[in-house]
């Protein structure tokens, strides 16, 4: 008798559960939100089940927050020094869109820690981002906001505005503060083509960034980094409005050598490993990066023309 009724009993919590999964099943199907408590379809959770949501970083901060960048326990003393930082990008706009270029050298201290570090990537199909700062935090943000971009577009069924993307990207700086304030700064740069440029308008346009996730929008040309200083100086002597294609990457290219003249932590062409700035250019075809023997030609000419100069001095 007592083996018998605990089978029933068995039988009894299971058919519960299954007609609670039922349920569950049925409220997702119609649209309606699963109870948290649920464990809906499958056995997941609620956060998974929610189609209401367009924010990948609203669901990762949900179901696991652990994973962000911003929500990881904050080093108590200043732990700069001790980490590779990436330094000097630079974007001008053209007369067909933008580009961006960043210069291979990442540093820690007083020390080169990497020479041959990428700090330029694209974010989407029309969008790309430049990194600097605190490089392992910095190329974590760049993939999550590549990802945050990509499935706003698979729920939403459209691609976020130019100035929607700015502003996504400013909300994820400033969850990273309190890992800021202790020497583990990101500071990036943000350009893309805007698809929604009224006409007569520059269809290319530059994002600044500070560590709060203040958002401003540069005019023509912009450069981060600790070398932003040199190669801004450089591009305001090169730079010009209605710029072409071919010229606007010689500025890039000049502006990231001249920053390596002056700054140590940022480096300039290496013709003995082939080493030279990765840029992106952002145009009514998408994004692209420049082949490395465009930018090596390119490069060559700048070092051969200052060689000269250099010898009739």
């Amino acid at each position: 008798m007592r083996r018998e009724r605990r089978i029933r009993e068995g039988a009894r919590e299971l058919t519960q559960e299954r007609s609670n999964a039922g349920h569950a099943g049925a409220e997702q199907e119609r649209g309606e939100r699963v109870n948290g408590s649920s464990p809906g379809r499958n056995g997941f959770t609620a956060a998974y089940l929610d189609r209401v949501g367009s924010s990948f970083t609203d669901f990762l901060a949900v179901t696991a927050p652990d994973l962000l960048p911003g929500r990881r326990p904050i080093p108590q003393l200043p732990v700069g020094d001790i980490t590779p930082h990436g330094t000097t990008i630079v974007a001008v706009t053209y007369d067909g869109g933008v580009l961006m270029g960043g210069d291979r050298r990442a540093t820690m201290g007083n020390l080169i820690s990497s020479r041959d570090i990428e700090k330029v990537y694209p974010a989407d199909a029309w969008s790309v981002i430049g990194i600097a700062g605190a490089a392992g935090i910095a190329i974590e943000m760049v993939k999550l906001y590549q990802v945050e971009l990509e499935h706003y577009e698979k729920i939403e069924g459209l691609t976020l505005s130019l100035d929607g993307k700015a502003n996504r990207l400013a909300q994820m700086i400033r969850g990273n503060l309190g890992a800021a304030l202790q020497g583990l700064a990101v500071v990036p740069l943000f350009a893309g083509y805007d698809l929604d440029a009224a006409p007569g308008t520059s269809p290319g346009r530059i994002f600044s960034y500070d560590v709060t996730g203040g958002n401003y929008e540069e005019r023509g040309y912009s450069a981060v980094g600790s070398g932003s200083l040199f190669a801004r100086n450089s591009l305001k002597k090169t730079w010009r409005p209605g710029l072409g294609g071919d010229a606007a990457t010689r500025t890039i290219v000049e502006a990231l050598y001249d920053a390596a003249d002056d700054d140590s932590a940022t480096g300039g062409p290496d013709p003995v490993r082939r080493l030279y700035p990765i840029v992106y250019r952002v145009d009514a075809e998408g994004t692209v990066r420049l082949p490395d023997d465009e930018v090596s030609a390119i490069a060559k000419r700048i070092t051969d023309e200052r060689s000269a100069a250099d010898g009739q001095g």
